[in-house]
């Protein structure tokens, strides 16, 4: 069979259960992908040693018929989990040549699981930015183009390089994290799908820290079927994460049935925003339409204070970000600046951490030291805080009214240019964030799945939000409006 990057998960599973291919040949298939769309900059270290190896190993447990969920699958792993002797930098020029002695758990429960590494992906340094642009790697770039234009256009970010890949058939899926938005929103940009768990649904041990309290990983996939095969991978409780939930994780592909009759969808007046593009706003009249033929019953429902979520956000984000990115100083491991003589250790550490993090992320160490600093802690992050908590009540209020789930747009557009909004001010970019920051606020998790095109042929996606530890429910939403959307569109090859 030629083109088996092309598959997802769940085709490429069954084909391998039949015999009908092997492992070794996907992954062959990836790698010959990846090397001819270096122009899209998706993978940034590729390890087809490793890649191989792990195929001929689930080739033959195949063969013995001890096959788990992912054996023989071929992804890509987001450069933010920590891989054992494989570069793991988090895109940071400050962990420069970085090989950690140890496996993230999210990434060593799927090579448990029989999945095959095919490399790390771009993205946004340390998980901070929306368009991907923010690397040490430089900008990933999407494999869509509007329709007669040639612009290079973002993938999102911050888990671009996953997103782009998946896009672009170079891997059969890949893992992404999301602190405010950064799997659902480059899933929209790309016309793929993807999931952030409920906050404590999977380890963050091993994942480089942007926010602790808000961060979570997720899969990012051709279709709700592969997260759900993914998730269940990805899942799980860690003794090593405190915050990781002991919580059964149950089968989420067989909970897909597409039956949502009787189901309350809410819609929240708060997201239909002044100015919405019409693209979107059609998006979402569409979508709840698509649900409604399916038996779902329609609520219009508030949720209060979400125009606060935006600036709460990017508070508490760059707060958790100034202390988790003290760790960073050129002492222990990761890049050390030349020194001058006379230079002591407090020159080392000014000098290591100007060259060693980027612009926007000396922007939100600053912003967060600030807003922790003597004298602005009770005006900037306890009344944050305070917001976030208002946030989530809304949330549980609406799920203790009879909603089931929430559906919204996932981004106010479609994907812009590269370079578009960089050297705006940065505010406009944080403004992407708009519909996905309340989730990550609110310990919730989310879904964005593609279901339709803008005017210039672009993906556009809708997001639907679940109750906490109810994925299966929502993936099983998401099924139906993934049934009804019949979103079949891909890029066009160009790279």
């Amino acid at each position: 069979m030629s083109d088996l990057n092309k598959l997802g998960l769940a085709e490429a599973r069954d084909l391998l259960r039949k015999g009908e291919t092997t492992s070794v040949e996907l992954t062959e298939s990836c790698l010959k992908a990846i090397d001819a769309a270096g122009a899209l900059n998706a993978f940034v270290t590729k390890t087809p040693e490793i890649a191989l190896d792990r195929a001929k190993a689930a080739d033959a447990r195949i063969a013995a018929g001890d096959a788990p969920a992912m054996c023989g699958l071929p992804i890509g792993v987001k450069d933010v989990f920590c891989t054992k002797g494989v570069t793991s930098q988090a895109a940071s020029g400050i962990l420069e040549g970085f090989k950690p002695e140890y496996e993230s758990t999210v990434t060593q429960q799927l090579q448990d699981a029989g999945a095959v590494m095919l490399g790390k992906l771009n993205m946004d340094e340390f998980a901070m930015g929306s368009s991907n642009e923010n690397s040490t790697y430089g900008a990933a770039i999407s494999p869509w183009k509007r329709a007669g234009d040639d612009t290079n256009l973002t993938p999102g970010g911050s888990s671009g390089g996953s997103a782009a890949a998946v896009a672009a058939d170079l891997c059969l899926a890949a893992t992404g994290t999301d602190t405010g938005g950064s799997i659902r929103q480059p899933a929209a940009f790309t016309g793929t799908v993807g999931i952030k768990p409920t906050y404590g649904r999977c380890s963050r041990w091993g994942v480089v820290s942007y926010a602790s309290s808000l961060d979570q990983a997720g899969p990012m996939t051709k279709s709700v079927r592969d997260a759900a095969i993914m998730l269940e991978a990805m899942c799980g409780h860690d003794a090593k994460d405190s915050t990781s939930a002991d919580l059964a994780v149950p089968n989420f592909e067989a909970m897909l049935t597409g039956d949502i009759k009787g189901k309350k969808i809410g819609i929240p007046k708060e997201y239909r925003l002044d100015g919405m593009p019409e693209d979107i706003a059609k998006l979402w009249d569409d979508g709840t339409a698509m649900l409604k033929a399916a038996g779902a019953e329609i609520v219009d429902i508030s949720l209060p204070h979400t125009k606060y979520a935006l600036p709460a956000y990017y508070v508490i984000a760059p707060a958790e970000a100034s202390s988790n990115l003290a760790r960073y100083d050129g002492v222990r491991y990761g890049q050390r600046a030349t020194l001058s003589a006379g230079d002591g250790i407090t020159e080392m550490y000014e000098k290591t951490r100007a060259a060693g993090f980027g612009a926007e992320v000396q922007r939100r160490i600053m912003v967060g030291t600030y807003v922790l600093s003597a004298g602005f802690y009770d005006a900037y992050y306890n009344r944050a805080r305070r917001v976030r908590s208002l946030i989530k009540k809304d949330f549980e209020d609406a799920f203790a009214a009879g909603i089931d789930a929430i559906l919204a747009p996932t981004t106010p557009s479609a994907a812009f240019g590269l370079g578009e909004m960089k050297d705006a001010d940065p505010v406009k970019m944080y403004l992407n964030d708009v519909f996905t920051v309340t989730l990550n606020l609110a310990g919730l998790p989310g879904v964005a799945v593609p279901t339709g095109v803008d005017a210039q042929g672009l993906p556009l996606g809708l997001q639907l939000i679940g109750k906490p530890w109810e994925e299966g429910d929502l993936l099983n939403t998401a099924y139906a409006l993934e049934q009804a959307a019949g979103f079949v569109a891909k890029p066009q090859k160009w790279w």
